[in-house]
């Protein structure tokens, strides 16, 4: 396979994770971070790092505008809800087994 064509399908496949993300809107970052160890903003990170590795300035919320299909405070305002109890402490778990 050549690079071309490589960078097409990822490219692919990452519209096609980011639009599954956007229609799965119940399900919060908290629970993507605790089973996959990523959720929406670290996407959205990785998105950014990548545009100023190529020299592009995209800001934060950009980018974060880009993942999440909207600005990222009306994607809060409709979707994020608390964390409950129970999310916190299976996060917290998770992290502290990803730092062994």
């Amino acid at each position: 396979m050549d690079d071309a064509t490589r960078t097409e399908l990822e490219a692919a496949a990452f519209r096609r994770l980011v639009g599954h993300l956007r229609d799965r809107t119940d399900v919060q970052n908290i629970d993507l971070m605790t089973l996959a160890g990523f959720c929406r903003n670290c996407l959205s990170n990785w998105y950014k790092d990548a545009a100023d590795e190529k020299g592009l300035e995209i800001d934060k919320m950009t980018a974060r505008e880009i993942v999440y299909g909207m600005p990222f405070a009306e994607w809060k305002a409709k979707y994020q809800k608390e964390a409950t109890d129970e999310q916190q402490a299976a996060f917290e778990t998770a992290q502290a087994s990803a730092d062994h």
